[in-house]
């Protein structure tokens, strides 16, 4: 029986791989889940790059623009994992509808303050609240795409696949959301662009509080989340039992200490991201050609979208933890051309190619996520990943600014190259270890 499972969860013989795997994906959610997703998170990828180049075009204050960026960037770290927690204890529904429009009007009052002309402490705290009510579509998407697999009984594939679909996404609007923003503002003025961002979180957010699989992630009875595996009591670890006790309701499952190290890895992959930004933006502008940083940006992101879709194609006998050395490796490795990259055909070619690592660190890290901590919390460890490395990216994109000015590209790109390094570094250290005391290739072997 336990050849069999095993079998069935890593995909054997006749077992769907690559689109058909994808297919399986799309088979849990219906097609519609997807495309309201999808415009639901462009807000999250506009509103930090548009927040500073509204403020810049109503204040002619650079630091005023920065300073609201940066406060935007905090309130999104420090509540993301606040909006998790909430969806973990109350379901998703309730918490999606009303983030989504408390984050539409939050949007509207920054570009009513910047086009009225506040000071800056007035713009800092609406980009502060514009972050903080950030309804963290993606953290929640991942966490209802494991729910409704695990429900269904799905395979492991399976469930590896979804987190490849839905960082895809998040990697496509990470692209296209900067893009928009750049049109609205050479063509118009970025309010345009934060407008759209308050209709589409007010509507497609909405739509996806509202869409029938916003119960699959709804806490069930006794604390036991949907998402949990159902183990029989035969097979259970004797490490788990309770004995001498009379009751029955399950203790509270506690998050392992080695999902910090996954959180690390996350920040140092945002401060990696964070730095290479810094230094094409810095080497464009040497160059002459500042408008190609953007160009820059997009080919690394579509690059890395791809890679991530491929990664359904990765057989299931290479576990997470080996993806994860193999992704921190590959990263740290052809980060290092960047350092003795000098004219605009090399920096395309270089950024192109280390996209490849991008999408499949970032994947593998979320499914050692799912993997690590208890189901009851998992939408609070997304947010809490999210927010890891969307804090390393800010932090890294305030120092390595000011490291690239002075000391030119190569020191961001350098500072990107030590991020990588140390990502390496933990993942070749850590032993992730799942919520029930195993390691994560021990519970694969069960």
């Amino acid at each position: 029986m336990r050849t069999t499972r095993k079998r069935a969860q890593s995909g054997g013989k006749g077992a769907p791989g690559g689109l058909g795997t994808y297919r399986e994906v799309i088979g849990l959610t219906g097609p519609l889940l997807p495309v309201v997703s999808f415009p639901a998170r462009l807000p999250t990828a506009t509103i930090q790059f548009g927040s500073v180049l509204l403020v810049a075009r109503t204040s002619g204050s650079l630091a005023a623009a920065g300073l609201t960026g940066g406060a935007l960037a905090v309130g999104q770290v420090v509540c993301g994992p606040l909006v998790g927690r909430l969806a973990d204890r109350h379901g998703q529904r309730a918490v999606v509808l009303v983030f989504s429009l408390a984050n539409a009007l939050a949007i509207a009052g920054l570009v009513a303050g910047a086009l009225m002309g506040l000071t800056t402490p007035f713009l800092a705290l609406l980009g502060a609240c514009a972050g903080a009510t950030v309804p963290q579509i993606g953290p929640m998407a991942r966490a209802r795409l494991v729910a409704l697999a695990r429900r269904a009984g799905a395979r492991d594939a399976t469930v590896g696949a979804a987190l490849s679909f839905e960082s895809t996404l998040d990697e496509i609007s990470f692209v296209l959301g900067p893009a928009l923003v750049g049109l609205a503002a050479v063509t118009a003025h970025p309010a345009y662009a934060l407008g759209g961002a308050a209709v589409l979180v007010a509507t497609c957010g909405t739509g996806f509080a509202l869409h029938r699989t916003a119960t699959a992630t709804r806490p069930g009875p006794e604390g036991r989340a949907p998402t949990e595996r159902h183990v029989p009591a035969e097979r259970r670890a004797p490490a788990k039992r309770r004995s001498g006790s009379a009751s029955t309701a399950p203790a509270p499952a506690r998050t392992p200490l080695a999902v910090h190290s996954l959180r690390a890895a996350l920040a140092l992959q945002g401060a990696m991201f964070g730095a290479c930004q810094a230094g094409i933006t810095a080497l464009t502008e040497r160059l002459g050609q500042p408008d190609q940083a953007g160009l820059v940006y997009a080919a690394m992101g579509v690059m890395s979208a791809v890679a991530g879709l491929c990664m359904a194609a990765v057989p299931a006998r290479v576990g997470l933890t080996t993806r994860w050395r193999a992704a921190t490796a590959a990263a740290c490795a052809l980060s290092l051309p960047l350092l003795w990259t000098d004219t605009l055909p090399a920096l395309y070619a270089t950024v192109t190619v280390l996209g490849v690592a991008y999408a499949p660190h970032l994947i593998t890290v979320f499914g050692l996520t799912e993997c690590v901590v208890p189901p009851t919390r998992l939408a609070e460890a997304m947010a809490l990943a999210t927010s890891a490395l969307v804090g390393g990216q800010a932090l890294a994109v305030a120092v390595t600014g000011r490291l690239a000015e002075s000391h030119g590209p190569a020191a961001a790109f350098g500072a990107a190259s030590l991020a990588a390094a140390l990502a390496c570094l933990i993942a070749l250290t850590a032993r992730p270890e799942s919520y029930t005391g195993r390691t994560v290739e021990e519970s694969d072997r069960l």
